[in-house]
């Protein structure tokens, strides 16, 4: 599907979250909760992702939620694939917990479910990027499937984009998308850590609304056109306007078809 408003464009939003219904609304006041900020579609559900999404000419989602104790994670995993089957416009990504009792289990289970990668929130599940618990994932899942991880929180050090950046250069072969252009309220850091870094993808999803048009510009531009994908934070910010705030970026009409889709479409392999 395409959208008049946005043209002949293909596009992917590379971050969503979404929630089984009898808890999508908690879920999604807990997170702008933790933000104190508002969830402007309100609670996350697949439903409502795909009635706001669709009719703009998103074609895919890469979905997935966040298990904040290691209890969840087999019926996290169990629930995005669900919700795959059922939406074939859904990418699911998997979860996984540093207090695992059976991470390979984990990620065994990821994979016969047809999930294509694992997500992690160093600030929801309280572990530092650069841990010996959080390396424990990273052996297994480097060279075996992506992984998005949140970056940035200038309230926690759990996420810094430091961390994540030593992350990413002991292990080289792993495929990183660093969330919200690689530093959320730490923008600064970000650039001067994670640039350069061949391993490391971005999203500038929960981004643009946060500093100059000029500073998302020349960041996208420093890390490479070729090294970001757009995506939304889906229930956090409407989806029109994260891409009327994307097309006002000036970017050429290659460049945007790489960053609404091409790049996310090679780092997972579709």
């Amino acid at each position: 599907m395409s959208s008049e408003k946005y043209g002949n464009y293909e596009i992917i939003d590379a971050h969503t979250h979404i929630f089984p219904e009898k808890i999508a609304e908690s879920a999604s006041v807990n997170i702008g909760n933790f933000y104190d900020l508002p969830m402007v579609t309100g609670c996350g559900t697949s439903d409502i992702l795909i009635d706001t999404e669709c009719p703009l000419g998103i074609s895919k989602m890469l979905v997935c939620s966040v298990a904040t104790n290691p209890k969840q994670i087999s019926s996290i995993n169990n629930f995005i694939a669900e919700e795959c089957r059922k939406h074939k416009e859904f990418i699911g990504f998997g979860a996984t917990h540093p207090l695992s009792d059976d991470t390979a289990a984990d990620l065994e289970q990821i994979k016969n479910l047809g999930l294509y990668g694992v997500k992690l929130h160093p600030d929801f599940q309280t572990f530092n990027a650069d841990s010996p618990e959080a390396y424990k994932i990273y052996e297994m899942i480097e060279g075996q499937m992506p992984m998005l991880i949140h970056c940035g929180d200038s309230r926690y050090d759990y996420s810094d984009p430091l961390r994540i950046a030593k992350a990413a250069k002991d292990f080289p072969n792993m495929k990183i998308q660093a969330s919200h252009l690689g530093g959320w309220s730490e923008w600064d850091i970000a650039e001067g850590c994670l640039a350069g870094l061949k391993n490391v993808k971005f999203d500038i999803s929960s981004s643009m609304s946060f500093m100059p048009k000029e500073n998302v510009i020349r960041m996208i531009r420093t890390y490479g056109v070729e090294n970001c994908f757009f995506g939304t934070d889906f229930p956090m910010w409407d989806a029109e306007k994260e891409l009327d705030l994307f097309f006002s970026l000036g970017f050429t009409e290659e460049e945007n078809r790489m960053i609404l889709a091409d790049n996310f479409k090679e780092f997972i392999g579709i």
